[in-house]
């Protein structure tokens, strides 16, 4: 009897204790604990510069605009006081689409759109393909060489171009003249398609590289399985690498269409060298000019809002519709 309970006290005494508030585990819970605050200050530190900038400089303006926009200046009195300010909610944005000529400037800049949203598509594409096709010779040269016109400052680019639009300066406008083809780019009827090559030669290889990069992404096994089968080059294209690709298609339409939607800067410059660009050629040329040549800035920040909000409405619609396409696909 005693050596039965002299060997159940030996075991209680050799038995590990059990873990408590005191135990083992206590110590390794408050590791825990600081390394997930640890991660929490320095996640906090890492997004904070990027925060402070994109409210500072992405959210204040637009909220700045849109209380802007709810203003208006007036002289009080008989128009001999000083300017004051009142608040008259929509009315510069009834203004602004009373305008006939800013209503124009949206119809033309939708026209634009329709003209450079699908030629930067197809060009990017193609482009992309073209060089992953593993038959292309030097790619990594071309890729720079197509590329190189996205570094070119916007305001440069509309000037080269614009010297090369001038038959007068454009040694390819003389030499076609000199064969009997006479053509004039900044035209009433070819200026907007002077700007889409302008655009189109600024940003096509900035897109091409996105849909690179997403072709790059797709494993090699798939071409390799398929051309086991006896499947030709275009049907790899059509049937592994637009279905694979199409999500970086998707984001690379929707960039076009939000930049199309805010053209400024190749009218801006070519305007000198042209009739065919009036003040209020584009909704954000007609902003500009309220702002800095009328003098009120009010309505051009009414302007600015109503782009915006077609830029919303395109954009979000656009992607509603693809992703409706693609469920009833999938």
């Amino acid at each position: 009897m005693s050596t039965t309970s002299d060997r159940t006290a030996a075991g209680r005494a050799s038995a590990p204790p059990l873990p408590g508030p005191s135990g083992p585990s206590a110590p390794a819970a408050g590791r825990r604990g600081r390394t997930r605050r640890q991660s929490r200050a320095a996640l906090w530190i890492l997004i904070l510069p990027f925060t402070v900038m994109f409210a500072a400089f992405f959210v204040a303006p637009i909220v700045f605009a849109l209380v802007q926009s709810l203003f208006t200046v007036r002289s009080s009195g008989l128009g001999f006081g000083p300017p004051e300010t009142a608040f008259v909610f929509l009315e510069n944005y009834a203004t602004a689409l009373g305008s006939a000529s800013f209503v124009a400037s949206l119809g033309r800049l939708l026209l634009f759109s329709l003209i450079e949203v699908p030629l930067m598509v197809v060009t990017s594409l193609a482009l992309a393909l073209l060089l992953e096709s593993g038959r292309a010779r030097f790619p990594r040269f071309f890729r720079v060489l197509y590329f190189a016109p996205y570094g070119v400052p916007g305001v440069i680019a509309a000037l080269l171009w614009g010297f090369l639009y001038i038959p007068a300066t454009s040694p390819v406008l003389q030499g076609l003249d000199a064969i009997g083809l006479s053509l004039s780019p900044l035209s009433s009827g070819g200026v907007l398609f002077a700007i889409a090559n302008i655009a189109l030669w600024g940003f096509a290889g900035y897109n091409m590289f996105i849909l690179i990069a997403a072709l790059n992404a797709i494993p090699s096994e798939l071409y390799e399985a398929a051309r086991i089968d006896g499947a030709s080059e275009w049907s790899v294209t059509w049937n592994i690498k637009l279905p694979l690709v199409r999500p970086s298609i998707i984001l690379v339409t929707v960039f076009t269409i939000i930049g199309t939607l805010q053209l400024f800067v190749e009218p801006l410059v070519l305007r000198p060298l042209t009739t065919a660009i009036s003040s209020d050629f584009t909704p954000n040329l007609a902003a500009y000019n309220q702002s800095f040549a009328q003098g009120n800035p009010n309505l051009a920040a009414a302007m600015a809002v109503i782009v915006a909000l077609v830029g919303f409405v395109f954009s979000f619609g656009f992607l509603r519709l693809v992703n409706r396409k693609g469920n009833r696909a999938w």
